[in-house]
């Protein structure tokens, strides 16, 4: 069997996408100028604070250790259940929120890049490799002033505000050098004298504590009309001791802290009154044990070559596996039969699901994957060879080291109970409301026409009109 090329016409991807997606009209964006939209609502500002790694779970379950959260929701509105995308990954997912759009569209297919050679792959860091529109570009062309905290692929972006989401990867950079390269370097400069002593370089929980600081004073002394903020310290905790362990409920506790501590800031300038609030979720995340190696197999068929004493592999394979920790890419070049690597992937121990080309485009993954292979609870995937097994238990030892996780996400969004959720709160929420379930893609066109903003091209996504006021 050839491996078939799932997206040769753009025309295809529509159709898969709109039959999966609810999807209507234009995918791409088709440089028309954004304008103000036709919202009859006063034009106020939006704060969008996204709590890496919150789950529905967190607020059903334990919302008697977020009282901020909860009084939130009790004077605001509640999406409960908020079905992410494919892969549900940090990058690819912020991106799907902010522009409404699913990875095949936006392109922001995953976390890091296919750099085999790489031990640290470069992460999609860079506003340039988004196909679509992020919301902040619009409301900057429609004269809005804009400010970015940690919010994942705004790196090189036109932000007013930015603090880039970045760190290097290279030996002869260093932190200050590429974080003044990607974010506003004079704002960067300032936050950092500021606020610099707070932070241990990138560790948490401390560079959540560096990263309020800067929200904060942004928003008492900048007043920016969209911030976007971006929180990990509850993803870091859960990747090392588990989704439900004593230190991620420990991070939900700090985050519900913070949380009141920004909306503190808008009341100290005098615009809580004139401000949307939105926290949500980007995904939720599952306990491991085990961990796939799935080009350790493609290297016994001869498909790609591994380097000599490294986990890593060179350039010139045929056949590569690309993690998304709880699904992988797999993606063939020709002259390979297709068929032949299906069998190969669907040996291996830990291996639930294996979608083809078009199954992933319709599911708004990569079109240019011929596979999207997706693993059972309890296994994630890593893109090393060169190790004792293809499928080997986690030491406890290593937690903490690069691709050694208690708990990871990257999972299809349709998993039992793993769902995100987002609440809502301010002059244009309905207070009172609660939305049982929306997609990912919703929350960008509904922070649009909180700002009286419309996207420059249909969304994938729709407003949540359940909560807005008319």
């Amino acid at each position: 069997m050839a491996c078939p090329v799932p997206a040769i016409y753009f025309a295809e991807l529509a159709d898969n996408l709109e039959k999966s997606f609810r999807l209507r009209g234009s995918l791409f964006y088709n440089g028309l100028i954004a304008e103000k939209g036709s919202s009859n609502m006063t034009q106020h500002k939006l704060v969008v604070i996204s709590l890496d790694s919150l789950g529905f779970r967190d607020l059903n379950e334990l919302r008697d250790r977020t009282p901020n959260l909860a009084a939130l929701i009790d004077q605001g509105a509640w999406v409960k259940r908020v079905q992410g995308i494919f892969p549900t990954l940090t990058y690819p997912s912020h991106t799907s929120i902010i522009t409404g759009q699913y990875p095949a569209v936006h392109g922001i297919v995953n976390n890091t890049k296919l750099q085999p050679q790489r031990q640290s792959p470069d992460w999609y860091w860079y506003r340039k490799d988004i196909k679509a529109v992020p919301l902040y570009d619009v409301a900057r062309q429609a004269g809005l002033t804009t400010a970015a905290f940690l919010w994942p692929v705004t790196a090189g972006s036109k932000i007013d505000y930015n603090l880039a989401e970045i760190f290097p990867n290279r030996i002869w950079t260093n932190q200050v050098l590429v974080s003044l390269k990607a974010s506003s370097p004079w704002f960067l400069f300032q936050m950092n004298h500021r606020y610099g002593k707070l932070r241990r370089g990138i560790k948490q929980p401390w560079l959540d504590d560096f990263i309020t600081a800067c929200a904060v004073d942004t928003l008492k002394n900048k007043q920016p009309d969209l911030t976007l903020i971006h929180l990990v310290d509850m993803d870091s905790m859960r990747h090392r001791y588990g989704v439900r362990s004593a230190e991620a409920k420990a991070a939900l506790q700090r985050l519900d802290g913070r949380v009141a501590r920004i909306i503190r800031a808008t009341k100290d300038a005098g615009t809580y009154a004139d401000t949307n609030f939105v926290v949500l979720g980007d995904h939720y995340q599952i306990n491991v044990r085990k961990m796939v190696h799935l080009n350790m197999l493609f290297a016994k068929q001869g498909w790609l070559s591994p380097i000599a004493g490294k986990t890593t592999y060179r350039n010139n394979w045929r056949v590569t596996a690309k993690t998304c920790d709880g699904e992988s890419y797999v993606y063939v070049r020709d002259g390979v039969d297709c068929g032949a690597v299906k069998q190969v992937i669907a040996r291996a121990e830990g291996v639930a699901r294996i979608y083809d080309g078009a199954a992933a485009v319709k599911r708004g993954a990569d079109p240019r994957c011929a596979f999207l292979v997706e693993a059972q609870p309890g296994y994630y995937f890593t893109d090393e060879v060169n190790r004792p097994a293809v499928v080997e238990t986690v030491d406890p030892a290593s937690l903490g080291m690069p691709d050694r996780y208690r708990g990871v996400h990257g999972y299809g969004p349709d998993q039992p109970n793993y769902y995100t959720t987002a609440i809502f709160a301010g002059p244009d929420i309905k207070p009172g409301v609660t939305v049982d379930h929306v997609h990912l893609v919703d929350e960008g066109p509904t922070f649009a026409q909180l700002l009286g903003l419309q996207y420059p091209a249909p969304t994938a996504g729709q407003a949540i009109q359940a909560i807005i006021r008319k």
